[in-house]
Protein backbone atom coordinates (compact mmCIF):
# COMPACT_ATOMS: atom_id res chain seq x y z
CA UNK A 1 0.00 0.00 0.00
CA UNK A 2 1.48 3.33 -1.03
CA UNK A 3 0.68 6.18 1.35
CA UNK A 4 0.99 9.54 -0.30
CA UNK A 5 1.39 11.67 2.82
CA UNK A 6 4.15 13.82 4.24
CA UNK A 7 3.77 12.84 7.89
CA UNK A 8 5.10 9.29 8.51
CA UNK A 9 6.58 9.12 11.96
CA UNK A 10 6.92 5.95 14.04
CA UNK A 11 7.98 5.57 17.67
CA UNK A 12 9.79 2.38 18.73
CA UNK A 13 9.69 1.73 22.48
CA UNK A 14 12.49 -0.67 23.38
CA UNK A 15 14.91 -0.65 26.29
CA UNK A 16 17.53 -2.29 24.06
CA UNK A 17 18.67 0.37 21.61
CA UNK A 18 20.66 -2.08 19.49
CA UNK A 19 17.63 -4.33 19.06
CA UNK A 20 15.49 -1.32 18.04
CA UNK A 21 17.94 -0.10 15.42
CA UNK A 22 18.38 -3.62 14.09
CA UNK A 23 14.62 -3.71 13.54
CA UNK A 24 14.71 -0.34 11.75
CA UNK A 25 17.45 -1.63 9.43
CA UNK A 26 15.48 -4.81 8.73
CA UNK A 27 12.38 -2.81 7.80
CA UNK A 28 14.27 -0.61 5.35
CA UNK A 29 11.51 2.00 5.34
CA UNK A 30 13.60 5.03 4.38
CA UNK A 31 10.56 7.22 3.75
CA UNK A 32 9.52 6.86 7.39
CA UNK A 33 10.99 8.69 10.36
CA UNK A 34 11.73 6.41 13.33
CA UNK A 35 12.24 7.60 16.88
CA UNK A 36 13.56 5.27 19.57
CA UNK A 37 12.77 5.54 23.29
CA UNK A 38 13.53 3.12 26.11
CA UNK A 39 10.33 4.16 27.90
CA UNK A 40 7.28 6.41 27.52
CA UNK A 41 6.74 8.52 30.63
CA UNK A 42 3.82 10.42 29.06
CA UNK A 43 1.44 7.85 27.60
CA UNK A 44 -1.24 10.41 26.73
CA UNK A 45 1.28 12.56 24.88
CA UNK A 46 2.43 9.53 22.88
CA UNK A 47 -0.91 7.85 22.19
CA UNK A 48 -3.47 10.63 22.53
CA UNK A 49 -5.10 12.82 19.83
CA UNK A 50 -2.21 15.32 19.80
CA UNK A 51 0.57 12.72 19.49
CA UNK A 52 3.31 13.56 16.96
CA UNK A 53 3.55 9.87 16.01
CA UNK A 54 1.46 7.89 13.57
CA UNK A 55 2.27 4.49 14.99
CA UNK A 56 3.99 3.03 18.07
CA UNK A 57 5.99 -0.21 18.04
CA UNK A 58 6.40 -1.59 21.54
CA UNK A 59 8.58 -4.54 22.51
CA UNK A 60 6.73 -6.91 24.82
CA UNK A 61 9.97 -7.80 26.61
CA UNK A 62 10.50 -4.42 28.27
CA UNK A 63 12.11 -4.73 31.68
CA UNK A 64 10.81 -2.84 34.72
CA UNK A 65 7.45 -2.05 33.07
CA UNK A 66 4.15 -2.64 34.86
CA UNK A 67 1.77 -3.51 32.02
CA UNK A 68 -1.17 -3.35 34.41
CA UNK A 69 -0.28 0.28 35.22
CA UNK A 70 0.05 1.05 31.52
CA UNK A 71 -3.36 -0.48 30.87
CA UNK A 72 -4.99 1.56 33.66
CA UNK A 73 -3.35 4.76 32.43
CA UNK A 74 -4.63 4.20 28.89
CA UNK A 75 -8.20 4.02 30.16
CA UNK A 76 -8.04 7.67 31.23
CA UNK A 77 -7.69 9.20 27.75
CA UNK A 78 -8.72 8.69 24.15
CA UNK A 79 -6.11 6.44 22.51
CA UNK A 80 -5.71 7.57 18.91
CA UNK A 81 -2.33 6.14 17.85
CA UNK A 82 -2.24 2.48 16.74
CA UNK A 83 0.10 0.25 18.76
CA UNK A 84 1.94 -2.77 17.32
CA UNK A 85 3.54 -5.15 19.82
CA UNK A 86 6.63 -7.17 18.86
CA UNK A 87 8.30 -10.00 20.77
CA UNK A 88 11.51 -12.01 20.44
CA UNK A 89 9.84 -15.29 21.39
CA UNK A 90 6.33 -16.64 21.08
CA UNK A 91 4.79 -16.39 24.50
CA UNK A 92 1.16 -16.64 25.58
CA UNK A 93 1.63 -14.03 28.30
CA UNK A 94 3.12 -11.58 25.81
CA UNK A 95 0.14 -12.05 23.50
CA UNK A 96 -2.27 -11.49 26.39
CA UNK A 97 -0.37 -8.31 27.26
CA UNK A 98 -0.69 -7.10 23.68
CA UNK A 99 -4.42 -7.82 23.61
CA UNK A 100 -4.86 -6.07 26.95
CA UNK A 101 -3.19 -2.98 25.56
CA UNK A 102 -5.52 -3.00 22.58
CA UNK A 103 -2.69 -3.68 20.15
CA UNK A 104 -3.47 -3.52 16.46
CA UNK A 105 -1.03 -6.34 15.62
CA UNK A 106 1.35 -8.74 17.33
CA UNK A 107 4.55 -10.00 15.68
CA UNK A 108 7.06 -12.61 16.85
CA UNK A 109 10.63 -12.22 15.56
CA UNK A 110 9.72 -9.42 13.12
CA UNK A 111 13.34 -9.32 11.86
CA UNK A 112 12.79 -12.64 10.15
CA UNK A 113 9.82 -11.53 8.07
CA UNK A 114 9.90 -7.72 7.99
CA UNK A 115 7.46 -7.48 5.06
CA UNK A 116 4.44 -8.34 7.20
CA UNK A 117 5.40 -5.73 9.80
CA UNK A 118 6.03 -3.13 7.08
CA UNK A 119 2.53 -3.59 5.70
CA UNK A 120 1.06 -3.40 9.21
CA UNK A 121 2.96 -0.14 9.89
CA UNK A 122 1.74 1.30 6.59
CA UNK A 123 -1.86 0.38 7.47
CA UNK A 124 -1.51 1.98 10.90
CA UNK A 125 0.06 5.15 9.50
CA UNK A 126 -2.68 5.37 6.88
CA UNK A 127 -5.31 4.91 9.61
CA UNK A 128 -3.71 7.68 11.65
CA UNK A 129 -3.57 9.90 8.59
CA UNK A 130 -7.29 9.38 8.00
CA UNK A 131 -7.91 10.22 11.66
CA UNK A 132 -6.02 13.48 11.25
CA UNK A 133 -7.90 14.26 8.05
CA UNK A 134 -11.21 13.58 9.77
CA UNK A 135 -10.24 15.75 12.72
CA UNK A 136 -9.07 18.56 10.42
CA UNK A 137 -12.27 18.29 8.37
CA UNK A 138 -14.37 18.39 11.52
CA UNK A 139 -12.48 21.45 12.74
CA UNK A 140 -12.92 23.10 9.33
CA UNK A 141 -16.65 22.35 9.41
CA UNK A 142 -16.96 23.71 12.95
CA UNK A 143 -14.97 26.81 11.99
CA UNK A 144 -17.08 27.27 8.85
CA UNK A 145 -20.26 26.82 10.88
CA UNK A 146 -19.05 29.41 13.39
CA UNK A 147 -18.26 31.84 10.58
CA UNK A 148 -21.59 31.04 8.91
CA UNK A 149 -23.52 31.65 12.13
CA UNK A 150 -21.70 34.96 12.53
CA UNK A 151 -22.44 35.91 8.91
CA UNK A 152 -26.08 34.95 9.37
CA UNK A 153 -26.31 37.11 12.51
CA UNK A 154 -24.78 40.04 10.62
CA UNK A 155 -27.10 39.43 7.66
CA UNK A 156 -30.11 39.20 9.95
CA UNK A 157 -29.12 42.45 11.64
CA UNK A 158 -28.71 44.08 8.22
CA UNK A 159 -32.06 42.71 7.09
CA UNK A 160 -33.73 43.97 10.25
CA UNK A 161 -32.17 47.40 9.77
CA UNK A 162 -33.24 47.36 6.12
CA UNK A 163 -36.75 46.42 7.14
CA UNK A 164 -36.91 49.38 9.50
CA UNK A 165 -35.75 51.66 6.70
CA UNK A 166 -38.27 50.20 4.26
CA UNK A 167 -41.09 50.49 6.79
CA UNK A 168 -40.12 54.12 7.35
CA UNK A 169 -40.60 54.71 3.61
CA UNK A 170 -44.17 53.39 3.67
CA UNK A 171 -47.02 55.79 4.36
CA UNK A 172 -47.04 56.62 8.06
CA UNK A 173 -50.74 55.86 8.36
CA UNK A 174 -54.10 56.25 6.72
CA UNK A 175 -54.67 59.29 4.51
CA UNK A 176 -58.00 61.13 4.69
CA UNK A 177 -59.11 63.60 2.02
CA UNK A 178 -62.72 64.65 1.59
CA UNK A 179 -64.87 61.52 1.68
CA UNK A 180 -61.93 59.23 0.88
CA UNK A 181 -59.63 57.10 3.00
CA UNK A 182 -56.38 55.44 1.91
CA UNK A 183 -54.87 52.65 4.02
CA UNK A 184 -52.48 49.77 3.46
CA UNK A 185 -51.16 46.45 4.77
CA UNK A 186 -47.77 44.83 3.97
CA UNK A 187 -46.89 41.27 5.04
CA UNK A 188 -43.32 40.39 3.93
CA UNK A 189 -42.28 36.76 3.51
CA UNK A 190 -38.74 37.83 4.47
CA UNK A 191 -37.41 40.75 6.49
CA UNK A 192 -37.35 42.83 3.32
CA UNK A 193 -40.20 42.97 0.86
CA UNK A 194 -40.46 43.32 -2.88
CA UNK A 195 -44.00 44.64 -2.43
CA UNK A 196 -44.48 48.33 -1.83
CA UNK A 197 -47.20 50.95 -1.85
CA UNK A 198 -47.45 54.69 -1.42
CA UNK A 199 -50.07 57.42 -1.59
CA UNK A 200 -49.82 61.17 -1.18
CA UNK A 201 -51.64 64.42 -1.94
CA UNK A 202 -50.83 66.29 -5.13
CA UNK A 203 -52.09 69.83 -5.44
CA UNK A 204 -55.42 70.82 -3.95
CA UNK A 205 -57.73 68.03 -5.10
CA UNK A 206 -55.75 64.97 -6.14
CA UNK A 207 -54.13 61.95 -4.52
CA UNK A 208 -51.55 59.89 -6.39
CA UNK A 209 -50.91 56.29 -5.41
CA UNK A 210 -49.22 53.12 -6.60
CA UNK A 211 -48.81 49.47 -5.69
CA UNK A 212 -45.65 47.66 -6.90
CA UNK A 213 -44.63 44.03 -6.82
CA UNK A 214 -40.93 43.65 -7.64
CA UNK A 215 -39.70 40.30 -8.92
CA UNK A 216 -37.84 38.09 -6.44
CA UNK A 217 -37.29 38.65 -2.74
CA UNK A 218 -34.77 40.14 -0.39
CA UNK A 219 -32.40 43.07 -0.57
CA UNK A 220 -32.24 43.64 -4.33
CA UNK A 221 -36.04 43.63 -4.65
CA UNK A 222 -36.35 45.96 -1.67
CA UNK A 223 -33.77 48.26 -3.26
CA UNK A 224 -35.96 48.49 -6.37
CA UNK A 225 -38.91 49.55 -4.21
CA UNK A 226 -36.76 52.36 -2.79
CA UNK A 227 -36.02 53.49 -6.34
CA UNK A 228 -39.74 53.59 -7.14
CA UNK A 229 -40.48 55.49 -3.93
CA UNK A 230 -37.78 57.99 -4.84
CA UNK A 231 -39.10 58.37 -8.39
CA UNK A 232 -42.61 59.28 -7.22
CA UNK A 233 -41.22 61.62 -4.55
CA UNK A 234 -39.10 63.43 -7.17
CA UNK A 235 -42.01 63.80 -9.53
CA UNK A 236 -44.23 65.08 -6.76
CA UNK A 237 -41.59 67.70 -6.05
CA UNK A 238 -41.37 68.53 -9.76
CA UNK A 239 -45.14 69.05 -9.81
CA UNK A 240 -44.97 71.50 -6.92
CA UNK A 241 -41.84 73.38 -7.99
CA UNK A 242 -41.73 73.14 -11.79
CA UNK A 243 -45.29 72.47 -12.89
CA UNK A 244 -44.31 69.00 -14.20
CA UNK A 245 -47.55 67.03 -14.39
CA UNK A 246 -46.01 63.55 -14.83
CA UNK A 247 -46.98 62.50 -11.32
CA UNK A 248 -50.69 62.92 -12.14
CA UNK A 249 -50.35 60.89 -15.33
CA UNK A 250 -50.24 57.17 -14.45
CA UNK A 251 -49.01 56.07 -17.89
CA UNK A 252 -46.19 58.64 -17.82
CA UNK A 253 -45.09 57.43 -14.38
CA UNK A 254 -45.02 53.84 -15.60
CA UNK A 255 -42.85 54.83 -18.55
CA UNK A 256 -40.47 56.66 -16.22
CA UNK A 257 -40.35 53.68 -13.84
CA UNK A 258 -39.67 51.38 -16.78
CA UNK A 259 -36.71 53.48 -17.93
CA UNK A 260 -35.21 53.85 -14.45
CA UNK A 261 -35.31 50.12 -13.71
CA UNK A 262 -33.71 49.34 -17.06
CA UNK A 263 -30.97 51.92 -16.48
CA UNK A 264 -30.32 50.51 -13.03
CA UNK A 265 -29.47 47.14 -14.65
CA UNK A 266 -30.18 44.96 -11.61
CA UNK A 267 -32.25 42.42 -13.59
CA UNK A 268 -35.38 43.32 -11.71
CA UNK A 269 -38.82 44.07 -13.08
CA UNK A 270 -42.01 45.08 -11.34
CA UNK A 271 -45.71 44.81 -11.91
CA UNK A 272 -47.49 47.99 -10.90
CA UNK A 273 -50.83 49.74 -10.56
CA UNK A 274 -50.56 53.53 -10.65
CA UNK A 275 -53.51 55.82 -10.12
CA UNK A 276 -54.63 59.37 -9.45
CA UNK A 277 -57.86 60.14 -7.61
CA UNK A 278 -59.55 63.51 -7.92
CA UNK A 279 -61.55 63.65 -4.70
CA UNK A 280 -63.61 66.62 -5.88
CA UNK A 281 -64.70 65.24 -9.26
CA UNK A 282 -64.62 61.68 -7.89
CA UNK A 283 -62.76 60.51 -10.97
CA UNK A 284 -60.15 57.77 -10.83
CA UNK A 285 -57.45 57.60 -13.50
CA UNK A 286 -55.23 54.54 -13.47
CA UNK A 287 -52.82 52.38 -15.49
CA UNK A 288 -51.78 48.76 -15.06
CA UNK A 289 -48.33 47.33 -15.80
CA UNK A 290 -48.64 43.55 -15.94
CA UNK A 291 -50.14 43.37 -12.45
CA UNK A 292 -52.38 40.57 -11.24
CA UNK A 293 -54.85 40.56 -9.72
CA UNK A 294 -56.39 43.68 -11.22
CA UNK A 295 -57.88 46.26 -8.86
CA UNK A 296 -61.13 45.04 -7.31
CA UNK A 297 -63.96 47.55 -7.04
CA UNK A 298 -66.60 46.72 -4.43
CA UNK A 299 -69.77 48.79 -4.30
CA UNK A 300 -73.24 48.18 -2.90
CA UNK A 301 -74.34 46.28 -6.01
CA UNK A 302 -71.37 44.34 -7.33
CA UNK A 303 -67.77 43.17 -7.03
CA UNK A 304 -65.65 43.39 -10.18
CA UNK A 305 -62.15 43.70 -11.52
CA UNK A 306 -61.18 46.92 -13.24
CA UNK A 307 -59.89 46.42 -16.78
CA UNK A 308 -56.40 47.27 -17.99
CA UNK A 309 -53.23 45.78 -19.37
CA UNK A 310 -49.61 46.61 -20.13
CA UNK A 311 -46.13 45.07 -19.74
CA UNK A 312 -44.30 45.06 -16.39
CA UNK A 313 -41.82 47.88 -15.91
CA UNK A 314 -38.12 47.05 -16.28
CA UNK A 315 -38.50 44.42 -19.00
CA UNK A 316 -38.48 46.20 -22.36
CA UNK A 317 -37.49 49.57 -23.69
CA UNK A 318 -40.06 51.86 -25.28
CA UNK A 319 -42.89 50.15 -23.39
CA UNK A 320 -46.13 52.09 -23.61
CA UNK A 321 -49.07 52.13 -21.24
CA UNK A 322 -52.73 53.12 -21.45
CA UNK A 323 -54.88 55.05 -18.99
CA UNK A 324 -58.40 54.26 -17.85
CA UNK A 325 -60.93 56.48 -16.14
CA UNK A 326 -63.68 55.55 -13.72
CA UNK A 327 -66.21 57.74 -11.95
CA UNK A 328 -66.41 56.37 -8.44
CA UNK A 329 -69.71 55.67 -6.63
CA UNK A 330 -70.67 57.28 -3.35
CA UNK A 331 -70.04 54.17 -1.30
CA UNK A 332 -67.27 51.75 -2.34
CA UNK A 333 -64.02 49.98 -1.52
CA UNK A 334 -61.23 49.71 -4.08
CA UNK A 335 -58.75 46.94 -3.22
CA UNK A 336 -55.31 46.81 -4.81
CA UNK A 337 -53.57 43.52 -3.96
CA UNK A 338 -50.23 41.98 -4.85
CA UNK A 339 -50.19 38.48 -6.34
CA UNK A 340 -49.06 37.05 -3.00
CA UNK A 341 -52.75 37.09 -2.04
CA UNK A 342 -53.40 34.44 -4.67
CA UNK A 343 -50.96 32.09 -2.90
CA UNK A 344 -53.26 32.16 0.13
CA UNK A 345 -56.25 30.92 -1.86
CA UNK A 346 -55.16 27.27 -2.07
CA UNK A 347 -54.77 25.19 -5.21
CA UNK A 348 -56.13 25.93 -8.64
CA UNK A 349 -55.10 27.82 -11.73
CA UNK A 350 -54.96 31.60 -12.04
CA UNK A 351 -58.51 31.95 -13.39
CA UNK A 352 -59.90 29.83 -10.56
CA UNK A 353 -57.97 31.80 -7.93
CA UNK A 354 -59.13 35.14 -9.33
CA UNK A 355 -62.72 33.89 -9.22
CA UNK A 356 -62.17 32.72 -5.62
CA UNK A 357 -60.87 36.15 -4.70
CA UNK A 358 -64.04 37.83 -6.02
CA UNK A 359 -66.19 35.32 -4.14
CA UNK A 360 -64.25 36.00 -0.98
CA UNK A 361 -64.88 39.74 -1.29
CA UNK A 362 -68.57 39.46 -2.12
CA UNK A 363 -71.12 40.51 0.44
CA UNK A 364 -71.89 43.64 2.42
CA UNK A 365 -69.32 46.42 2.19
CA UNK A 366 -66.95 46.37 5.11
CA UNK A 367 -64.07 48.44 6.37
CA UNK A 368 -60.56 47.71 5.04
CA UNK A 369 -59.61 46.10 8.34
CA UNK A 370 -62.57 43.71 8.09
CA UNK A 371 -61.67 42.93 4.49
CA UNK A 372 -58.05 42.25 5.47
CA UNK A 373 -59.31 39.84 8.12
CA UNK A 374 -61.61 38.18 5.57
CA UNK A 375 -58.64 37.78 3.23
CA UNK A 376 -56.60 36.20 6.01
CA UNK A 377 -53.98 38.96 6.18
CA UNK A 378 -54.38 39.47 9.92
CA UNK A 379 -53.65 35.84 10.83
CA UNK A 380 -51.05 34.90 8.21
CA UNK A 381 -47.68 33.66 9.51
CA UNK A 382 -44.87 35.47 7.64
CA UNK A 383 -42.51 32.54 8.34
CA UNK A 384 -44.71 30.25 6.23
CA UNK A 385 -45.66 32.77 3.57
CA UNK A 386 -44.52 31.77 0.05
CA UNK A 387 -44.65 35.34 -1.24
CA UNK A 388 -44.96 38.91 0.00
CA UNK A 389 -48.49 40.27 0.29
CA UNK A 390 -49.38 43.93 -0.09
CA UNK A 391 -52.80 45.53 0.02
CA UNK A 392 -53.87 49.12 -0.64
CA UNK A 393 -57.46 50.02 0.19
CA UNK A 394 -59.26 53.15 -1.05
CA UNK A 395 -62.68 53.72 0.44
CA UNK A 396 -65.50 56.24 0.24
CA UNK A 397 -68.53 56.41 2.48
CA UNK A 398 -66.83 55.01 5.58
CA UNK A 399 -66.54 57.26 8.62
Amino acid sequence: MTIDIDHRRVLIVDDQSTRAHHLIDALGMDAFEFDVANEVPDLQGALGPDSPWDCVLCNAGLINVSWASVRRAMRNFDVQVPVIVVADEQNVDSMKTALGLGATDFFVKPHARPGLLKRSIERCVNHRYLQRELKASKEDVERSNTELRHSLRVLEQDQQAGRQVQRALLPSGALHQGDYWFSHTIVPSLYLSGDFTDYFSVGEDQIAFFLADVSGHGSSSAFATVLLKNLFARKRSDFLRRGDHSVVSPKDMLELANNELLELAINKYATMIVGVLNFKSHQLTYSIAGHLPHPVLLDENSVRYLEGEGPPVGLMRDARYTQHEVVLPEHFVLALLSDGILELLGNGNLIEKEASLLSLLEGPLESPRSLATRLGLEAVDPNHLPDDVAALFITRGFS
